[in-house]
């Protein structure tokens, strides 16, 4: 048994909507082995984890994961409940979980959820060590002698609890996270601390514990200065106790003379508790208290004891939120336990913890506990009386062991107004009010006490989980200051996807929504964008980049181009988009990654409809019957695009008051037309568009089409949507290498990225659609990881369409032999009718085009299929500098670097010159300087009448 690959899949995804690990593992000679047939492996396994009794499996019930043991499961089945079950364990809860065949026999999916990354996957290490810990010694996957004899269960789930300890929200951070899930908050995780964003874009409110984005840095500077906090406290009438600040031990001893014993001594700025010594009764005590309170701050501060109970008042935005007594930690004797006994016993308490990460943290035994031992006359070998309570600490702070009793129901309309007057002298939105009084239910002016400590940043432990009486929900109070009911948190969010069309719509809906007013954050196949600017450069299509875009404190839409590799490699980058838009279903990429078919490919394609909000919108191609189906799959409404009027699934939608946007043929060309609520509303002619050159580009059409739907969708106007598309055009700064069309040579070269059948044959259509005087030339590759029948459909196509075909390779093989994929283009293009010496294998990019721009003649149509496009764009555009306007076959063309960082070829070899044969093969028998010298090829007169004018970009 061994664990092939290991994935993540931090946000929804093809296996599930929350975050999930998938373990990819083959059971090898386990396959034959399932739990019925290894004696002695589910008891075993049940009293190492006895917790797996409650899992109810298929059955539903408690027991049924036991009951499937007993019956006979593979232990693929088994990882996957194990996984589960060491990370609540572990601290963090988890309940979802799946095991599929992988499509061998003997490997299988293990598919679980997890809250923190670290530990989910530290969860499906250990748990595939304990399985071949239990197997019998003589199968080949069980742990090695030496290793089984080493491996202690115990010590190893403590280690997963230590880290989840590290690595998890603490209880105020996770309550807010809570609170904000609850009111439909989308929230990202900003470090690995608590440092935490809710909202997306320009209406984010970020949090840090309890510091949230509204909290003043001047109220936490005066916060932590308790001297100055006491003083602008005292100046409003609120009671405070004396107190002096010193930074020696001798003016400590003499500041508690001053004020009286007892005193208290604490750090000027510390927190948690720590340094502080409380109802000190003499100079010796003052004196060791300042040293330890100095280990923390060079000031202390000196102050008069105020006897009573501890409560804090947790105050937000102006409100009493919650109270809580806290009750210094303690041991209560037994009669039978010494003091160090009982702690022991106390800190064996599963809730127990170190620090802030569990309900209670862990008794210490320190300087103080001991005073306090030596105070009541005690050692810790002493044994404590029954009922008797011994104090190990003077404060009540949780993160000292201290213990919290909820009061909240109990405390006076005086002292509420007391603590809410404190947080405002503050200035806080967020404050721990530290009140020292003996009754809380009855006025400070009455009984005594005053306020001791105003905190910013105050834990919400002892609120959501005392240690008696109600939990209080302290974080929603939070989340509705940050988002008063009815403020937005969301962006508008569009997410694109489709085999082909997705760069060009998702530019096209980003430069609708920038010319309606937006500032928009797109991600594409060659960036990021903000507000049109390029952030990053490369492929960003994944959740990484999605989640840049969400996370820009400018961004008020998002329009998020989403392929299905990064949906594959870790899942989507969001929770939940206003429009899911899904372009069409083609054959690319299959026999990758476990996507076999177009079905398959649907299934990972339609999650960004799955995620649709609900009252939001589904765009779909209502032409493809594989994004027609996936309406279902959605809890937004459908919008459709069609090339066809008469389209039943339209025509059925639209009289039930739907809305599509649909190509319907007119007197003077095509109109994109908007049929909403019964309404029905010409849009644009497509010859228009500039990006459709006149409407000969069907595929920019239907991109035209998905672009209307999609920001309509979102609510753009129609005048919006018009001026917007009447506006973009697929220049190589608007679209690099999308129809990007070059009319400055003496010939027209189309540069495109076009890597699949459906997308060749698409420019293939637009070929034959545009008027030229000269040939067509086509450079052509496929990438490397697709199936042979891609790459030989790819070239058929080519073969068909182009009368003279360069055959290249792109830049990375992707596992193919040197002038494999080439090989195979040529040998389809042939097979097309295609004669042998029109076609010419150029395995380098560079070298190909520099040789297609060569042979090129006057009234050409030059096609160029581009992997490096932003390189091949400049070869275009610089080319030909220093030559004669219209080349010869047969001449070398020489290129001016006067760009820098251009990619230029400038000794590329054509005709007589010699080439290197592993970049250049000719498979004809022609005379290398009759290779381009090809006859004339027959047009029609109607054709060389109607030339080339009519569908440049300056037209």
């Amino acid at each position: 048994m061994k664990i092939l690959e290991r994935k993540v899949y931090r946000g929804p995804n093809y296996y599930s909507y929350r975050p999930v690990i998938r373990l990819t593992l083959d059971l090898e000679e386990l396959e034959a082995y399932p739990t019925s047939e290894l004696p002695g492996f589910t008891a075993a396994l049940l009293a190492l984890i006895p917790t797996l009794h409650e899992h109810g499996c298929s059955y539903g019930t408690p027991g049924g994961f036991v009951r499937r043991l007993e019956e006979g499961t593979w232990l693929g089945h088994v990882l996957e409940h194990v996984a589960i079950e060491l990370q609540c364990l572990a601290g963090t809860p988890v309940t979802f979980g799946k095991t599929r065949g992988a499509g061998e026999i003997g490997v299988y999916h293990v598919v679980y959820s997890f809250q923190q990354e670290e530990v989910g996957l530290d969860a499906g290490r250990l748990a595939e060590r304990v399985l071949r810990s239990l197997l019998p010694a003589d199968l080949p996957s069980t742990l090695p002698e030496a290793e089984r004899a080493a491996f202690n269960f115990t010590l190893e789930l403590e280690e997963l609890a230590a880290l989840t300890d590290r690595v998890a929200l603490g209880p105020s951070t996770g309550s807010l996270v809570k609170a904000a899930e609850e009111r439909n908050i989308p929230w990202i995780r900003l470090n690995e601390g608590s440092l935490v964003q809710f909202g997306h874009g320009r209406y984010q409110k970020r949090i840090q514990a309890t510091v949230t984005s509204e909290t003043r840095h001047i109220a936490v500077d005066i916060a932590q200065d308790k001297e100055l906090t006491a003083r602008l406290l005292d100046d409003m009438g609120i009671p405070v106790p004396r107190q002096r600040v010193v930074n020696e031990e001798g003016a400590a001893a003499e500041a508690s003379h001053a004020i009286g014993f007892p005193v208290v001594v604490k750090p000027l700025d510390a927190s948690h508790g720590r340094g502080v010594s409380l109802n000190l009764q003499n100079e010796a005590e003052v004196r060791l208290a300042f040293q330890k309170a100095q280990e923390h701050r060079s000031y202390v501060i000196v102050e008069k004891f105020i006897p009573g109970r501890d409560y804090r008042v947790l105050v937000v935005n102006g409100h009493v939120v919650a109270v809580a007594e806290r009750v210094p930690g303690h041991v209560v004797g037994d009669g039978e336990h010494t003091v160090q006994e009982l702690i022991d016993i106390v800190n064996s308490d599963p809730p127990q913890g170190v620090g802030h990460e569990k309900v209670l943290t862990r008794l210490l035994v320190d300087h103080q506990a001991l005073r306090l031992l030596e105070q009541a006359g005690l050692t810790l070998a002493s044994v404590l009386a029954t009922g008797r309570v011994l104090y190990l600490r003077s404060t009540g702070n949780l993160s000292t062991g201290g213990t919290a009793i909820d009061r909240t129901d109990e405390i006076c309309y005086e002292n509420k107004e007391i603590a809410i007057r404190a947080a405002q002298v503050v200035g806080l939105d967020v404050a721990g009010i530290d009140f020292i009084t003996p009754d809380i239910g009855r006025p400070i002016s009455e009984v005594g006490g005053g306020i001791v400590e105003v905190n910013a940043a105050p834990g919400f432990r002892m609120h959501v989980a005392p240690s008696e009486g109600t939990p209080r929900d302290v974080a929603g109070p939070v989340m509705d200051m940050l988002f008063p009911p009815g403020a937005a948190s969301r962006i508008p969010m569009a997410a694109i996807t489709g085999t082909n069309g997705k760069t060009t719509t998702s530019r096209m809906v980003a430069h609708i929504l920038k010319m309606s007013g937006h500032y928009v954050g797109l991600t594409t196949t060659d960036g990021i964008y903000i507000d049109g600017e390029r952030y990053l450069s490369g492929d960003m299509t994944g959740p990484w980049s999605a989640r840049v875009v969400l996370k820009h404190p400018l961004v008020d839409a998002a329009v998020l181009e989403t392929a299905r590799g990064g949906i594959l490699r870790e899942g989507l980058g969001y929770d939940r988009v206003d429009v899911g838009a899904v372009l069409n279903v083609a054959g690319d990429h299959l026999g990758l990654k476990g996507v076999e078919t177009l079905e398959d490919l649907a299934a990972v394609k339609a999650l960004v409809v799955e995620v649709v909000r609900e009252g939001g919108y589904a765009v779909l191609n209502a032409d493809d019957p594989l994004t027609v189906a996936m309406a279902e799959r959605s809890e937004g409404e459908p919008f459709y695009f069609t090339f066809d009027l008469r389209n039943p699934v339209v025509q059925a939608h639209v009289r039930r008051g739907g809305r599509a946007i649909v190509l319907e043929e007119g007197l003077n060309g095509q109109m994109l037309t908007l049929y909403e609520r019964n309404q029905h509303i010409p849009l644009l002619w497509s010859h228009l568009i500039p990006a459709t050159l006149e409407g000969r580009a069907r595929f920019n059409v239907a991109n035209a089409l998905a672009a209307a739907a999609i920001t309509r969708a979102l609510g753009v106007k129609v005048e919006n949507i018009r001026q917007g598309l009447r506006t973009f055009d697929s220049s190589h700064f608007q679209v690099p290498g999308r129809l990007n069309v070059y009319d400055h040579h003496p010939f027209r070269v189309i540069v495109d990225y076009g890597h699949n059948p459906p997308a060749v044959q698409a420019m293939a259509d637009l070929v034959q659609a545009l008027p030229r005087k000269g040939r067509a030339i086509g450079v052509v590759a496929a990438p490397g990881d697709r199936r042979d029948a891609d790459i030989q459909a790819i070239g058929g196509i080519a073969g068909r369409t182009f009368d003279l075909l360069f055959c290249r390779e792109d830049y990375s093989h992707r596992g193919r032999a040197p002038g494999e994929v080439a090989g195979l283009v040529h040998r389809a293009a042939a097979a097309a009718g295609l004669a042998e010496e029109r076609i010419v294998e150029i395995w380098d990019e560079t070298e190909a085009i520099a040789a297609a721009l060569a042979t090129a003649q006057t009234g050409d149509l030059l096609v160029i299929f581009a992997d490096d496009v932003q390189a091949a764009w400049k070869q275009v555009i610089y080319w030909g500098q220093g030559r004669p306007e219209s080349p010869t076959p047969t001449e070398t063309p020489v290129f001016a670097e006067s760009a820098p960082g251009a990619a230029f070829a400038s000794d590329t070899i054509l005709g007589e010159a010699p080439t290197p044969a592993s970049r250049v093969r000719s498979l004809h028998a022609a005379d290398s300087s009759d290779r381009f010298r090809l006859p004339p090829v027959e047009r029609s007169s109607a054709d060389a009448a109607a030339g080339i004018r009519g569908v440049g970009h300056d037209d």
